[in-house]
């Protein structure tokens, strides 16, 4: 039984569904206006409030302003009313070009719009377009990368990680391990200044390098405790002398799980005999191109950032002894990270984003 007011009857012409419609596909459109027209699309296919906003991910009291808003006065009713102080200087169609510039064309000379550049094509003043900018989150300068695993046991490969992670098995203990290989110890050609009051610390912009050396890791992600051994060869031999570290620093009667990803070495025929000889370390494969599901990367960024980033070193052996030292220093008060996304957080929110490229497309 349904509660509260009933909801405003909301039929189409045809007319007002090739504009909204027209309003959804149109390159030119404004966001704003796209998701308004999209709203009122779903309504008119009897969806409940509730039902659109889950949906287009708005507020239930979003859905109900613009279906209301189109009841009573039409198309002209997703329009953006007058507000109030000075009048307005800037008229939404040249507010929608800037945005459909900003979206859908280069400038000649350039990657991508700054303000100034953008500012030129329509006559506008550089602060006007960074306002625009703001308003609507446009951020050119800005770049991310992504990669989607094609793996076909993707799924089944999450759900077991993130399972060993919320749920770990009793009397075992959970290892992710993987290899941060080609360090490089780097001293700089002259004396680094140190830091005084008012001056950062300076360097000189060149260096020489001494040398590169890899570390074998295996975080417990139930401590947080890092099992580490350097090598300064990066192969199958140097992997198996690694496991055979972990046989003997693991008690002899806890069971193993190790979470690595698709790398070569991990996976040749003696590699794979270990595994055969030692039943109590089972391996588990993270999805090939997903090493974000590998914890020990994450702890691999807190060495990069604290230790090796800025470290000046002249020597493999000084580099390898500043990272032993870090070990030891953090093993002292080891911290585990928090693994809060179940599988189905992580399935849902991939799906999510595979739903927004494709929208773009490309």
């Amino acid at each position: 039984m349904r509660r509260g007011r009933p909801l405003a009857e909301l039929k189409l012409t045809v007319e007002e569904n090739n504009r909204l419609y027209e309003w959804t596909r149109r390159q030119k459109t404004s966001q704003a206006l796209a998701l308004r027209a999209r709203i009122v699309l779903a309504c008119a296919q009897g969806s409940a409030n509730g039902q659109v906003a889950a949906h287009l991910r708005v507020t239930k009291q979003t859905v109900g302003k613009w279906r209301q808003r189109f009841v009573e006065r039409r198309l002209d009713g997703l329009l953006d009313e007058p507000r109030p102080g000075a009048p307005r200087q800037i008229g939404d169609e040249v507010v929608e070009a800037v945005i459909a510039k900003t979206l859908h064309e280069r400038p000649a000379d350039a990657t991508h719009w700054s303000t100034r550049s953008l500012a030129r094509t329509h006559g506008l003043s550089h602060s006007t377009v960074a306002r625009i900018w703001q308003a609507f989150r446009l951020q050119p300068h800005r770049q991310e990368t992504f990669k989607l695993s094609t793996d076909a046991l993707f799924v089944d490969k999450v759900r077991d990680i993130v399972g060993l992670y919320l749920n770990p098995p009793i009397k075992a203990i959970v290892l992710c391990v993987d290899e941060k290989s080609q360090i490089q110890a780097l001293d700089r050609t002259q004396p680094i200044l140190p830091m005084t009051p008012g001056l950062p610390e300076r360097r000189t912009h060149d260096y020489l390098r001494h040398g590169t050396t890899t570390l074998f890791a295996a975080l417990d992600v139930a401590s947080g405790k890092v099992i580490g051994q350097l090598h300064r060869r990066h192969r199958a031999a140097e992997f198996l002398k690694f496991l055979a570290h972990l046989d003997a620093s693991v008690p002899a009667q806890t069971e193993v799980h190790v979470v690595m990803d698709n790398y070569g070495t991990h996976k040749t025929p003696t590699v794979k005999r270990w595994f055969a000889r030692h039943p109590r370390f089972h391996p588990h494969f993270t999805p090939t191109s997903s090493s974000w599901i590998n914890q020990v990367e994450r702890w691999f960024a807190e060495i990069t950032r604290k230790q090796i980033r800025r470290g000046t070193h002249r020597s493999t052996r000084e580099l390898e002894q500043a990272i032993r030292s870090y070990l030891a220093t953090y093993n002292q008060d080891p911290r585990p990270f928090a693994w809060t996304k179940s599988a189905d957080d992580i399935l849902d929110s991939i799906k999510r984003f595979c739903m927004r490229i494709s929208e773009t497309g490309h």
